[in-house]
């Protein structure tokens, strides 16, 4: 199982808006995420999830301005190469403004207006939580189409 970051910047805590990236190409296109992807070599999720923020969506945050909500491990039966853990972030304070890149559209969202319906569907289930504060862990098992959550355990820290 290979290890992610995911990093969410959030205004207001608890939040009252969040950027997410349109994801362009590779996996998950098409859908709305957070920022972030793989460590890479002597990289810490803190570090990794600094540097993907900045290469995904222009924003500079340092590593103390990271709040760190929780892990999540994504199980994927019948494309076991996808398997990954990541370490969830939201981040509330940051120094520039969100532009596009070559991998994601970035754009801002009322916590009211989340697109969850264009995101992965294990979303709706942890997202909330972490929004208004929470720490969480938990296991997402998908189903055979590598989309649907076949199964899913999410408990508060």
């Amino acid at each position: 199982m290979r290890s992610t970051t995911l990093c969410l910047p959030v205004q207001g805590r608890p939040a009252e808006r969040i950027l997410l990236g349109l994801k362009k190409t590779g996996f998950g296109c098409g859908k709305y995420n957070g920022f972030g992807g793989k460590f890479e070599e002597g990289e810490t999720a803190a570090a990794a999830a600094v540097r993907e923020l900045k290469e995904e969506c222009g924003l500079a945050a340092c590593e103390a301005d990271l709040e760190y909500v929780g892990e999540l491990q994504f199980v994927f039966p019948a494309s076991p190469e996808l398997d990954h853990d990541v370490q969830l972030y939201v981040v509330p304070t940051w120094q520039g403004e969100p532009q596009e890149s070559p991998e994601m559209k970035p754009e801002w969202f009322a916590i009211a207006d989340i697109p969850y319906k264009q995101m992965w569907a294990d979303d709706i289930y942890w997202l909330p939580a972490v929004l208004k504060g929470k720490k969480i862990s938990g296991r997402v098992i998908f189903g055979e189409n590598n989309e649907d959550v076949e199964d899913i355990t999410i408990r508060s820290l």
